[in-house]
């Protein structure tokens, strides 16, 4: 039976700025789910549907011929150009840079450097007692990852990390994502590009910089903008999901001690973290044509917003959705999307997390956050913790 479209202005729920909110949001959602899984919202220029539910959730993600990704980031410069807002085919062609990303030997390699930066910057504060989980890790690290995996000369890593903590939440603003930036980061790769295709190395600027398609060499501007987009996927995710698994663990003694006990239970624990608190909540559409959702029809030319967040929460999926369970299975969360637009960043993102996070919990032991007003979050597509300060009793390195 066809629903009727319902308008309100609390389809889209204000997403946390504290932990202590953090609840009451999914609370939200889950009364979306029950008696408004599609709901217009009017409030913005051009109309908005919210999707709440898993299987439309899946449905909008992964239908791409009737939920597109072209035009709907024309505020965030050079993404806007990149693999993520593309359909195919022309999806394809960008999306087979990301094999040359993270063949099994690149990630192999990566590896071993992955703990070696965490080691390095563990040491720095592990005779404190205290940190800041973001500044001194959860950020440092991605960066720092995904700088030598596309071979960014170490004098320039200062620079680089400032890119990375470019603000995609807010285009034009504070950080300036857009304008001079955008210049100097284009001026940066196609300079390495080109020193690249006249002194070739190992590492992925030189296979990027002498790459080819289908028989076809790839413009300047696509290759630029994938190493904006590897320096964004690559470095956010991985920082957000460090950050979140802390703070979920310290709400969480039980499971942690557990994970202390079973570091092999790391990998599945950072999937339920993946769904239970994602770092991206939720993704934007726009219709091709006339569809349905839940029994609401969506006219063309409009924008979906598919909550990822709340899928993750549904009850028709998920057993006791609302409890954190580091034994889930199975966990078919769609925290990195799903279908062609899957994440360009998952498989850095879980690599990094599945070295860096046990050798935090063996080496900072009874892992604490230090709440609640020292806690800074902003919340937008991504879930950020900003500041995240937390103490610990330092333990010898293994």
């Amino acid at each position: 039976m066809e629903r009727p479209p319902s308008s309100a202005p609390s389809g889209a729920p204000r997403l946390p700025r504290t932990p202590d909110e953090i609840p009451r949001v999914f609370d939200h959602l889950g009364a979306m789910r029950e008696r408004q899984p599609v709901v217009r919202d009017e409030r913005r220029g051009m109309r908005t549907w919210h999707v709440f539910g898993y299987d439309d959730v899946a449905t909008a993600l992964t239908d791409h011929a009737r939920f597109s990704s072209r035009h709907v980031l024309v505020n965030f410069s050079l993404l806007s150009d990149t693999l993520v807002a593309k359909d195919p085919p022309d999806h394809r062609k960008l999306r087979s840079l990301v094999n040359l990303a993270f063949t099994p030997r690149a990630v192999a390699r990566l590896s071993g450097r992955v703990a070696e930066i965490t080691q390095e910057l563990l040491d720095r504060v592990r005779g404190r007692g205290e940190m800041d989980v973001v500044a001194d890790l959860a950020f440092p690290l991605p960066a720092r990852v995904i700088a030598e995996l596309l071979g960014v000369p170490r004098e320039d890593w200062d620079i680089f990390q400032r890119w990375a903590a470019l603000d995609a939440n807010s285009p034009g603003g504070r950080s300036g994502f857009l304008g001079s930036a955008v210049d100097e980061i284009h001026a940066y790769f196609s300079g390495l590009l080109e020193e690249r295709r006249r002194e070739p190395r190992e590492d992925l600027l030189t296979a990027l910089a002498a790459a080819e398609i289908d028989g076809e060499r790839l413009s300047e501007h696509e290759l630029v903008s994938f190493c904006f987009l590897l320096l964004f996927a690559g470095q956010e995710t991985t920082k957000n999901l460090i950050a979140n698994f802390v703070l979920t663990l310290s709400d969480q003694p039980e499971a942690r001690d557990e994970l202390v006990r079973h570091p092999e239970l790391v990998p599945g624990a950072v999937e339920e973290v993946l769904r239970y608190l994602p770092p991206v909540w939720f993704l934007m559409r726009r219709t091709t044509t006339e569809v349905e959702l839940s029994g609401v029809r969506i006219p063309a030319e409009e924008l979906v917003v598919p909550w990822m967040a709340s899928a993750n929460r549904d009850s028709t999926q998920f057993q006791d959705p609302d409890r954190f369970d580091v034994r889930r299975e199975p966990n078919r969360h769609l925290s990195f999307g799903h279908g062609v637009h899957f994440c360009v960043g998952a498989p850095l993102t879980r690599l990094e997390a599945q070295v860096a996070l046990p050798m935090m919990l063996e080496q900072l032991r009874d892992l604490r956050v230090v709440r609640p007003e020292t806690i800074s979050i902003r919340g937008g597509i991504i879930f950020i913790i900003e500041r995240l300060p937390v103490t610990f009793g330092a333990a010898s390195a293994g």
